[in-house]
């Protein structure tokens, strides 16, 4: 977290890989530092993080963002939730896109074309 708060751009990409890399050991350390964080920019980094620990404990995190007015925390919510994949995970997008809290074409599914 050190280096992703620097303000040298390079450094803190390379404090994001790092943790990128071991976000399911620290998936608890990062939901409290993602629940204190006020800057923007650093929530957004730590709900990617959290999503990618693809662990059923980060649910919760990104769910109580889809409804969050600053349209990146909701796009990250909704894309951290595409990546957990799990039952609970699709049936949360799909109340949010029909109760209008996220529009039906915002980062649909991807298609894949089957191999012939």
């Amino acid at each position: 977290m050190r280096l992703m708060r620097r303000h040298n751009p390079q450094l803190r990409e390379d404090g994001f890989q790092l943790l990128l890399l071991h976000a399911g050991e620290h998936l608890d350390d990062l939901i409290e530092e993602f629940e204190q964080e006020q800057n923007q920019g650093l929530r957004c980094w730590l709900l990617e993080l959290i999503a990618e620990a693809q662990s059923p404990n980060a649910l919760s995190v990104p769910a109580a963002e889809l409804d969050n007015q600053d349209i990146s925390l909701r796009d990250w919510a909704v894309r951290g939730l595409q990546r957990l994949n799990s039952h609970e995970a699709r049936t949360l997008l799909w109340q949010a896109r029909a109760n209008g809290t996220i529009p039906e074409d915002e980062h649909p599914p991807r298609q894949t074309r089957p191999k012939n």
